[in-house]
């Protein structure tokens, strides 16, 4: 592996990241999410199936959110609901 790559690699943290979101009930809602890598980005694209960008954004919410303890919050038959249960402002707030 070349030094230039290594250095890259220290220079970031790859640790998920906690996120929260505010709900209408006032409650919060948090998850943590590692940054997100390239081949992690095509992954999701080639699952969305289309040039949506809601079903991109889903489809990355779905792979990357975990609890405090890394545990994945979401699964792929969580995208009807997550779409069609829910509020568009709370999903699009988890989305961003």
């Amino acid at each position: 592996m070349s030094s230039a790559l290594e250095r890259l690699k220290k220079s970031v943290s790859m640790k998920p990241q906690r996120k929260a979101v505010e709900l209408p009930d006032g409650s919060e809602f948090e998850y943590w999410a590692p940054p997100i890598t390239l081949a992690q980005r095509a992954r999701a694209q080639k699952q969305a199936g289309n040039d949506d960008s809601v079903a991109f954004a889903l489809q990355l919410l779905v792979m990357i959110a975990q609890d405090e303890n890394g545990e994945k919050l979401f699964n792929a038959g969580d995208l009807a609901e997550l779409r069609n249960a829910l509020p568009a402002s709370v999903v699009e707030a988890l989305m961003l």
